[in-house]
């Protein structure tokens, strides 16, 4: 077997590694005047390799960006938001990708980093890492000779376009002034380096709009729009939309619904509690053509996320298995007033996936019960756990990377 070696890339090796990352998507590498932009999305020191140490080849590789992710209550924890994770095809299931996954944690629990997050792009990978399906989404389209605003839907406010230049230097300040929602995360410099990126190389034009209330920009879509041919009109597709009341909603997908050439909006990566049909007179207006995982999430400090997040209901002793950081496993009494590790029996035992999964509210403990993902000990346990684990809202991200 191939003896491995792993450690962080050098600034000259990034290039390799993107090659490396979009073959194993089917991808072609980036030209050379793409590379310079695209470089900029990388940020130092967080970009692993692993490599053959007889050949010195890169056989794979993972990287991240530091953020922070919104936990139940509203407090923000530090975050790693790990993309770019590729194996060569000829060096599958050989051990890299489980070398790539415990270097990283081992470097983000040195540097004090509470959870990893990722878009998944196959879903049997990731659970025997530990990460968990923590938030989901939906998508929607939205035929537009059939929505009709209901008349007491808000009329909104003021709209305006921005090219991608303007967009790019006004986002940031807009998307850090929303409120933010359980599993919602902060985008960093880098982000929106590698969302700019994106956008330029698209095959139609982007389009940004910015809804205006009282107190200024409260709001945000992008989209473009596809398959229009000369006498047609075309679908728009929904890029993102971040709203921060109900009057920036209202105001956008009215603003969207009066482009025209377009007959209906697509719109993936949604939230489930987003009451896009409720706008409308008809509300099979919009439909919801899917739901689905949408990001998944790895607690690397169990005791730190745990104490983070916001509880309700009576307390209860949680049992964590965690095979891969050990510093997770034990037993945690957890409630509204704070958490300690203990001794006591425990009242739900499940592993540090499991856990990830009723984080941040998107899984009831009692379902993971149902299929043997969690245990639960005593009656009336399991509404007791569900209790403590709610939240008002799905979780939701919002954020592709």
């Amino acid at each position: 077997m191939t003896d491995l070696v792993t450690r962080t890339l050098r600034p000259e090796e990034l290039r390799t590694a993107n090659a490396l990352f979009r073959a194993a998507l089917h991808a072609k590498p980036i030209s050379d005047e793409e590379w310079p932009a695209a470089e900029r999305a990388y940020q130092p020191e967080r970009n692993l390799g692993v490599f053959d140490s007889g050949t010195g080849e890169l056989l794979g590789t993972a990287r991240s960006t530091d953020a922070d992710l919104t936990v139940p209550g509203g407090a923000a924890v530090p975050l790693a938001a790990v993309t770019g994770v590729g194996v060569r095809a000829d060096r599958t299931r050989r051990g890299v990708l489980t070398e790539l996954m415990r270097a990283q944690f081992d470097e983000l629990a040195g540097r004090g980093v509470t959870a990893a997050t990722l878009y998944a792009t196959e879903g049997a990978i990731y659970g025997r890492f530990g990460y968990g399906v923590a938030t989901l989404s939906r998508s929607l389209t939205v035929r537009k000779a059939r929505a009709r605003f209901r008349p007491e839907v808000p009329s909104g406010g003021e709209c305006e376009l921005l090219d991608l230049d303007t967009a790019l230097e006004r986002l940031p300040g807009i998307y850090a002034d929303l409120p933010r929602q359980p599993g919602m995360m902060a985008r960093s410099s880098y982000w929106w380096r590698s969302m700019w990126i994106a956008l330029r190389q698209a095959s139609e034009p982007v389009v940004t709009v910015v809804h205006h209330g009282p107190r200024g920009a409260d709001g945000f879509a992008q989209y473009r729009v596809v398959g229009r041919q000369p006498g047609f009109s075309g679908t728009m597709r929904l890029l993102g939309l971040h709203a921060g009341n109900a009057e920036a909603l209202a105001g956008l997908w009215r603003f969207l619904l009066g482009v025209d050439l377009v007959d209906e909006i697509t719109a993936e990566g949604r939230p489930l509690g987003e009451p896009v049909e409720l706008l409308f007179t008809d509300p099979r207006a919009c439909e919801v053509t899917g739901t689905g995982d949408e990001t998944w999430l790895r607690l690397v400090d169990v005791p730190a996320a745990l104490a983070a997040r916001a509880w309700e209901g009576e307390p209860l002793v949680v049992e964590v298995t965690d095979p891969v950081l050990e510093h997770n496993t034990g037993r945690f009494r957890v409630g509204r007033d704070g958490v300690e590790r203990t001794r006591s029996s425990p009242q739900l035992r499940l592993g540090v996936d499991a856990l990830a999964m009723t984080y941040l509210g998107a899984w009831r403990p009692s379902a993971l019960a149902q299929v043997g993902r969690a245990q639960l000990a005593g009656e009336g346990i399991a509404e007791r756990a569900d209790r403590l684990f709610g939240t008002r809202v799905a979780p939701w991200c919002g954020t592709f990377f």
